[in-house]
């Protein structure tokens, strides 16, 4: 049995994708991280170097998963999925490879990767994303009750640290991300799809033939997990912390949502993002008013054009 590798190399959140020639005896056309042979550090990074001209004082070899049986048709290889980090962007591909590009890793689904081509392979098209996944972790969106996204992210945690079977799910599941601006959804950091599921009590997803036989208990307002993996770029407005004054501008109309003018309406009149208070008059008030409030304590409903 041959032993081979794939260096899936990252920069910064990306991750690089090499371009095989069309002239490539096994996957011709198709995208690829370092297709290599060897098993030591050293040889791994030798082989990044080679294929991507990323100097060797930039890489940094961080670990491995497990090997994958794949039938060449001439012989069995097992492939190791390796990842590696690198400081510098600046790749120029050569041997087997024609081009490059750095994909956001939850894009990965856009693009014909090697082992797709290998039609008598079950499963073959998600292969090189399973095998990414099992050395770098994905980001996916479970759609819960409104109002339940906390209870449900508190859930998660208590399954995955409690005394139950699913503690088995802690070296796959990362991190569970409650964005206070965002209803109905919560951001799951995983190695794969299905373990997200099984936390859930979902496993199958909606296709009741694909569930039966499978014990679970689903967990109350958790709902499902949207199909394939969410990009980063696409969520990381929703983790950046936003001022309370966010989308507050001069000249919007206001309701007071707390205190002791609750349900009043005011114009705003100036808005102060430093200390993250706003300025405005009670304009219903026979008397007119002037308050200053915090920006979280009122909400837009009319805007200015």
């Amino acid at each position: 049995m041959t032993e081979a590798f794939i260096v899936f190399v990252r920069f910064e959140e990306k991750l690089l994708l090499l371009n095989r020639s069309k002239d490539d005896n096994d996957f011709p056309g198709l995208w690829d991280g370092v297709w290599g042979a060897g098993s030591t550090p050293e040889e791994v990074l030798a082989r990044v170097t080679e294929a991507t001209g990323l100097p060797l004082e930039t890489l940094d070899y961080v670990g491995t998963g497990p090997e994958r049986g794949i039938d060449m048709g001439r012989s069995l290889v097992d492939v190791m999925p390796i990842l590696v980090a690198t400081s510098s962007d600046e790749v120029t591909p050569t041997g087997r490879y024609v081009s490059h590009e750095w994909i956001d890793p939850g894009k990965l689904l856009d693009y014909n990767c090697v082992f797709s081509n290998m039609d008598e392979m079950e499963g073959s098209h998600k292969l090189f994303r399973e095998m990414y996944g099992s050395v770098g972790s994905f980001l996916y969106i479970v759609k819960t009750a409104i109002g339940s996204e906390q209870r449900v992210a508190d859930e998660m945690y208590a399954r995955l640290h409690g005394s139950g079977s699913l503690t088995a799910l802690q070296g796959e599941i990362f991190s569970v991300l409650h964005p206070n601006n965002m209803r109905g959804y919560l951001f799951v950091e995983s190695s794969a799809l299905h373990h997200v599921e099984k936390l859930i009590g979902r496993s199958g997803g909606r296709d009741p033939s694909a569930r039966r036989g499978i014990t679970q208990t689903p967990l109350k307002n958790a709902k499902t997990v949207l199909p394939g993996e969410a990009p980063l770029l696409d969520i990381l407005p929703y983790l950046e912390p936003k001022a309370v004054t966010s989308g507050i501008e001069v000249g919007c109309i206001v309701e007071i949502v707390s205190g002791a003018f609750k349900g009043e309406k005011a114009r705003v009149t100036s808005v102060s993002e430093t200390k993250e208070e706003v300025s405005m008059e009670l304009y219903e008030q026979p008397i007119p008013m002037t308050l200053n409030m915090r920006g979280d304590h009122v909400r837009v409903i009319d805007r200015i054009v």
